[in-house]
């Protein structure tokens, strides 16, 4: 199986990069549901194990709500909690201010394709932000053009 011979340091950096990139993203909904499926896999496997619950940082609609903290390969990370999680769980609090998670040096798209193999998902097919049609205009970059300021210039 290849997604065994993934470790669960390299899908925790993975994670860790992706939902890094995912809270500056102008469109951060891919990268979101990309984190969300490999945790669930990894719960699914037990490769991953849930910890506890934390009151969120960023309250949703002014009321304050839980998150469950999830810890893979020595990194941890927060979900949304699911009502039987706190029959379960142990509430933990705020979240300690003073704890990050180690920094990986991995890029955002080797982190990707490490977790698309491990999901068996395919990468999608990126699409050019313009193309190079025939029906456009050619440039006039790199031209020798007269102004009509340098026409008037040359008259006097």
């Amino acid at each position: 199986m290849r997604d065994q011979a993934t470790s669960n340091k390299e899908l925790a950096e993975s994670l860790f990069i992706v939902n890094r990139h995912a809270k500056t993203a102008p469109q951060p909904k891919h990268l979101y549901d990309l984190k969300k499926h490999t945790i669930h896999k990894l719960l699914q496997e037990n490769r991953a194990q849930k910890v506890g619950l934390h009151f969120s940082d960023h309250p949703k609609y002014s009321q304050q709500h839980s998150t469950l903290l999830i810890e893979i390969g020595g990194y941890y990370f927060h979900v949304p909690a699911q009502k039987k999680d706190f029959d379960k769980l142990e509430h933990l609090g705020k979240v300690d201010p003073s704890y990050r998670n180690p920094k990986p040096k991995r890029s955002l798209s080797k982190s990707k394709k490490t977790l698309y193999r491990y999901l068996n998902w395919e990468e999608p097919k990126r699409e050019p932000a313009y193309s190079f049609s025939g029906t456009s205009q050619p440039s006039m970059l790199g031209r020798r053009t007269e102004s009509p300021w340098n026409q008037r210039r040359r008259r006097r």
